[in-house]
């Protein structure tokens, strides 16, 4: 993320409350806010841990910034 204020930044939240919104809150029926407090912090790890991005090569976003740490961990060791 950028400095405050940066108009990139808006971008990538705004495209992430667009996917809450279509995946989670159409989608899905809360009674209370009390349920949905609960759940959302649920999908976010399931979108997290879970969930296969296309954009990042059918990876979870944490698979793949691990797959990230890892090819840096190899190309410094081959730099040394």
């Amino acid at each position: 993320m950028g400095r405050v204020g940066s108009a990139l930044d808006n971008a990538v939240i705004e495209s992430w409350h667009s996917t809450v919104e279509f995946e989670l809150r159409s989608l899905e029926h809360f009674t209370t806010r009390a349920q949905a407090r609960r759940r959302v912090p649920a999908w976010i790890e399931e979108y997290n841990h879970d969930r296969r991005h296309s954009a990042l090569g059918m990876r979870s976003p944490v698979a793949h910034e691990l797959a990230l740490q890892a090819a840096a961990a190899h190309e410094r060791e081959q730099a040394a």
